[in-house]
């Protein structure tokens, strides 16, 4: 039986959010359940609108941990991706409906945070990303970035679980544990300090970091706590809040940390080279192939009319045949009651004919008599 993995999490304050005097905005969660293992990690939102984005993170940590424990194979199993991706961003907006009740809050904006899961049960992983931050993976060849921080237009803008289409930016993977030492995941606070993104380098660091786990949880978290104090939150004054995660998968191989690099030839991007510019491109082959669809579609509706048009005409045939022949029969559809008089009417009009009402000559002669005897009697009655 494979040993489960050690979970370690950390979250600490920053010194922007000290010297301001408002608190932690990160949140962070490792939890074993039904065989599975979930680290999650939250970074709160910052700036005035996002008034208790901390209760969002801390939201949107339990609900993953608690739906991954529950459904891990429902999630890794569904081959449908964009399903898995609204399902769990629909768990975390219900429960932060609360939430606003809770706290008589005016939308989901307030609770906005991003949000970083890796799960593992056996030797399948899921791990899902939307926003900032970074989720790393340790091999015995070394360290490899599994998801990048998604930022916007700028450095400083980023993707919230809490976007009314926060499914078409979550991130959402499965795979194996296959010569996979460890998974680290880290907010922003700590990312901006390990990850080099003009290379795209994971810097040695994140190995140490992730071996501390081989210690056992209560001591990892204890010297995860003072490293990260030292170097991250306390390398500077205006620090944000540092959050890591760990899922440390116990008698795997260990990379050789010495020997891991610590730089990376920088990336020659084209910058020109964007999806708009894709787009621009494709947009003649496109107009080109819709005229092609809407030929062929127009080609097939003018098909589609010509057969009940036909049809039509076989079925008005073949009622017309059973009129004469009551042996063939004849499929139609019930009509209304005015459409039945009417047809009716055309088909037999020497039948309405013969049923006009004609008076017998005895039947005249008999009520003549009547009347005359009558008129005698009452004469009589005069004399």
């Amino acid at each position: 039986m494979t040993k489960l993995p050690t979970l370690v999490n950390v979250s600490l304050i920053g010194n922007k959010h000290i010297q301001r005097g408002t608190p932690c905005e990160d949140a962070s969660i490792s939890k074993t359940s039904n065989g599975v293992s979930v680290v999650c990690v939250a970074d709160g939102a910052g700036g005035a609108k996002y008034t208790h984005a901390r209760f969002g993170a801390k939201c949107a940590v339990e609900t993953v941990a608690d739906l991954l424990c529950k459904h891990f194979d429902a999630f890794y199993f569904e081959n449908r991706e964009s399903v898995s991706r609204s399902l769990l961003v629909t768990a975390i907006h219900s429960n932060m409906a609360d939430l606003l009740v809770e706290h008589e809050l005016d939308g989901l904006e307030r609770l906005s945070c991003t949000l970083l899961f890796v799960a593992v049960k056996g030797d399948l992983v899921l791990a899902g990303h939307i926003g900032d931050g970074l989720i790393c993976r340790v091999s015995s060849h070394g360290i490899s970035p599994l998801t990048l921080p998604q930022n916007g237009e700028n450095a400083s803008s980023t993707y919230f679980v809490t976007f009314p289409n926060a499914q078409e930016y979550l991130r959402f993977f499965r795979t194996t544990t296959d010569d996979t030492h460890a998974y680290v995941l880290m907010t922003d606070g700590v990312e901006d300090m390990v990850f080099d993104s003009s290379s795209q380098l994971v810097r040695p660091v994140v190995a140490r970091i992730a071996e501390l786990a081989s210690e056992g949880r209560s001591t990892a978290e204890e010297k995860l706590t003072n490293i990260l104090q030292e170097f991250v939150v306390g390398a500077g004054q205006n620090t944000d809040d540092a959050s890591v995660g760990i899922v440390y998968l116990n008698d795997t191989q260990s990379p050789e940390i010495s020997s891991l690099p610590d730089s990376k030839a920088k990336l020659e991007r084209d910058f020109n080279d964007t999806i708009k510019s894709v787009q621009m491109e494709m947009l003649p082959t496109v107009k080109h192939a819709q005229e092609i669809l809407t030929s062929i579609r127009c080609k097939n509706e003018a098909e589609s009319d010509k057969v009940d048009s036909n049809k039509e005409q076989t079925d008005s045939s073949s009622a017309s045949d059973h009129s004469e022949d009551s042996e063939i029969p004849k499929k139609i559809s019930k009509p209304d009651e005015e459409t039945v008089e009417q047809d009716v009417k055309d088909s037999h009009p020497v039948e309405e004919t013969k049923v006009q009402k004609v008076v017998p000559l005895w039947a005249f002669l008999l009520v003549a008599c009547g009347f005359i005897a009558m008129a005698v009697a009452w004469i009589l009655t005069l004399l």
